[in-house]
């Protein structure tokens, strides 16, 4: 038993402007049956051949066993299929070969026709059995249903089934559940490793969809509850600003301690607001997280996040004592600061 080590593996191909895969890191057994799924055009074929070595992976992955491809291509198919072969399994044995080709289905009066001569479904019977005939080898198996009626996928499934060490990329659901004991899923950026066969994933999926909808609703609620509070908190600190030129029962106001109120309510409503904004963009960032299927982050510290024990609280720029006497706040006005704050009667 070996083990294949895929470590912070990033890539791109020259000239493309985003990373087809991006720190991705797992481990794989060269005993498992793998299932590799994922959306067409994701990179399941790059990543085939960065485990193959055909793109360079950067050392970012180590494989203990020979990883060989399938398919590949064939010297000389105007050869008969017994000395394409023999180029193919120099040291193995005939009786081997018959075995495997009777397990796929695969008559013994085919070795005696030329290559090229033969159906692809029964091409890449010939060619797997091959691969399988390696001892050691860990494959990666890229759809080989492509040319196989219904009766030749059932009969794929069960060779594979009864084999151990590949990963077998495939859109046939079936011949997923019944030959693989692990699953390889493609993100968007990166690859999870999960035990069981496409059923047990497609369950998991599901419970995980439906727990990241409840929570992206969760957090649409709070963004809207947020931002009616930033709005009315601004509608707050308008409305102290319009006491300070409003005139009431022909009393001239004090302006100056209306001026300062206004101030002060204006600058605490500005950084009520500055601190709701802080926490819905930060709910819209998990939210964001949370659709692409990743776990959400930690938010930074700052605005929108709680004290933390033993922090220091700012002092209060207003009032303060000083040896049991309170001084005026020098922000006050003249009137307010020695308590003559009161308006005076027009004469």
């Amino acid at each position: 038993m070996s083990q294949i080590t895929v470590s912070h593996l990033t890539f791109a191909y020259d000239g493309a402007c985003d990373n087809v895969f991006e720190d991705v890191s797992f481990v794989l057994d060269t005993d498992w049956r793998l299932g590799f799924t994922g959306r067409n055009g994701r990179g399941k074929t790059t990543f085939l051949k960065l485990l193959d070595g055909t793109l360079d992976s950067r050392s970012a992955v180590r494989a203990g066993v020979p990883v060989l491809y399938f398919p590949f291509p064939v010297e000389y198919p105007e050869d008969d299929t017994q000395a394409v072969l023999e180029r193919l399994l120099p040291d193995c044995p005939a009786w081997r070969i018959l075995r495997e080709l009777k397990l796929l289905g695969v008559e013994q009066d085919v070795l005696y026709r030329p290559f090229y001569t033969m159906s692809n479904g029964e091409q890449t019977k010939i060619l797997l059995a091959s691969l399988f005939l390696h001892d050691g080898a860990f494959l990666l198996i890229d759809e080989p249903t492509n040319h196989l009626d219904a009766g030749g996928r059932r009969l794929l499934g069960e060779y594979l089934a009864q084999k151990r060490g590949y990963i077998l990329v495939s859109h046939d659901r079936d011949l997923l559940d019944r030959c693989a004991d692990h699953m390889l899923v493609l993100n968007r950026r990166d690859i999870t490793v999960m035990q069981g066969n496409f059923t047990v994933w497609e369950e998991n999926k599901r419970v995980q969809d439906d727990r990241e909808r409840a929570e992206n609703e969760r957090l649409e609620k709070d963004i809207a509850r947020l931002g009616e509070a930033a709005r009315r908190t601004e509608r707050w600190s308008g409305r102290a600003e319009q006491e300070k030129h409003a005139r009431n029962s022909g009393l001239r106001p004090d302006r100056g301690f209306l001026g300062h109120k206004a101030a002060k309510l204006m600058k605490r409503a500005k950084v009520t607001e500055a601190r709701q904004q802080a926490a819905i963009a930060e709910k819209k960032t998990t939210a964001a997280q949370c659709g692409r299927g990743r776990r959400p982050e930690a938010a930074p510290a700052g605005l929108g996040q709680k004290r933390t024990a033993g922090a220091r609280r700012r002092p209060e720029p207003f009032l303060r004592r000083a040896h049991g006497v309170r001084r005026p706040d020098v922000h006050a006005s003249p009137r307010r600061a020695y308590g003559c704050h009161r308006p005076q009667r027009l004469r």
